[in-house]
């Protein structure tokens, strides 16, 4: 049976055709096909609005450069659209791109597209966020469990090991926030007795439903000392439901390093946040890809790093190259 191509599905056809062949990067090798056309890799986000998933294009395309492949780049407009992201890969795999990194909205939804991209022979590497198989190449992942262990321990020690605390979750199905949530819940049950989880909601995927979603929290819970976030979208809207509401008592601990969260780390506004290396992820999902595609060695697990920021860190020459802060 012949399949009807959308007209975006024919464009980025025209453009594999027009712009994927021959390229060479000045500061590497060309990564080409057997017919000399240079290797095209599909790399699908989550969503594309976040400061987070430009870190990982930026990564993705670096190392298209430097590999002499190309990178082309599309995902949902929001990050709840399991639907779009799975037509979005099924449109690469009519247009036959050599490989894809996907970063998977929903951990079991998502499970039927990666396993049709390896009976289909395009190697496929998952960034940020686990999916319920194995038909990939590689998982290039912060230790999400252990941001969650990190932001609880240091609740712990800004509460003085006691208090009542809220969570702002993300979403069902991510597997990503899921983890950090239950490391942070499950740290403070076992080793902050006296500090008291006393209420979560989740706040999507976007500001404006994590604004609303924490201030439902604060205008519900009047006793309440601390306050954890655990992705970019929650915590901006957090932060931001803090200050309307003019809770400034209470301490944040956030996920995730967009600007205005750094602002208001510095300010004094959120005590501290966990931070990812996206860049890396993407670089690394592209590197894995073109060096699967040409039958060499992959590790199937890569750990892109994990750490908690505090405003003191901020002078730190290290945590200013992964904050990518000049």
């Amino acid at each position: 049976m012949r399949r009807t191509l959308t007209a975006a599905s024919l464009l980025l056809t025209c453009l594999l055709v027009q712009n994927g062949c021959g390229r060479k990067s000045a500061e590497g090798s060309s990564s080409v096909t057997d017919s000399g056309r240079a290797l095209s890799i599909a790399v699908i986000p989550k969503g594309t609005t976040h400061v987070f998933w430009q870190s990982i294009k930026a990564g993705a395309e670096a190392a298209g450069k430097e590999f002499g492949c190309k990178i082309y780049w599309n995902g949902p407009e929001r990050e709840g659209d399991r639907e779009r992201q799975i037509q979005i890969i099924e449109d690469f795999i009519v247009q036959k791109v050599d490989g894809v990194v996907l970063a998977p909205l929903d951990n079991k939804a998502l499970v039927p597209a990666v396993e049709k991209l390896a009976s289909t022979k395009i190697p496929c590497a998952i960034v940020d966020s686990r999916v319920d198989t194995d038909k990939y190449v590689t998982f290039a992942v912060t230790d999400n469990y252990q941001g969650g262990v990190l932001a609880a321990r240091r609740m712990g020690e800004i509460l003085g090991g006691k208090g009542n605390v809220l969570v702002l979750k993300y979403a069902h199905g991510s597997a990503s926030t899921v983890d950090r949530e239950d490391g942070f819940i499950k740290t403070i049950q076992k080793e902050f007795p006296n500090i008291k989880i006393v209420d979560t909601k989740y706040g999507l995927d976007t500001v404006e439903t994590a604004l609303q979603a924490a201030e439902d929290l604060l205008t519900k819970n009047k006793d309440v000392q601390g306050f954890f976030a655990c992705n970019e979208s929650t915590s901006v809207g957090t932060l931001q439901a803090l200050q309307s509401q003019k809770r400034s008592e209470i301490k944040m601990v956030g996920f995730d390093s967009a600007p205005a969260l750094l602002d208001a780390l510095k300010a004094g506004q959120i005590d501290a946040l966990v931070v990812q290396n996206p860049y890396r992820m993407g670089y690394e999902g592209v590197k894995a890809v073109v060096r699967a595609i040409k039958g060499e060695p992959v590790e199937k697990k890569i750990d892109t790093g994990v750490t908690l920021i505090i405003k003191n860190s901020l002078a730190d020459p290290k945590i200013k190259a992964l904050l990518n802060i000049h």
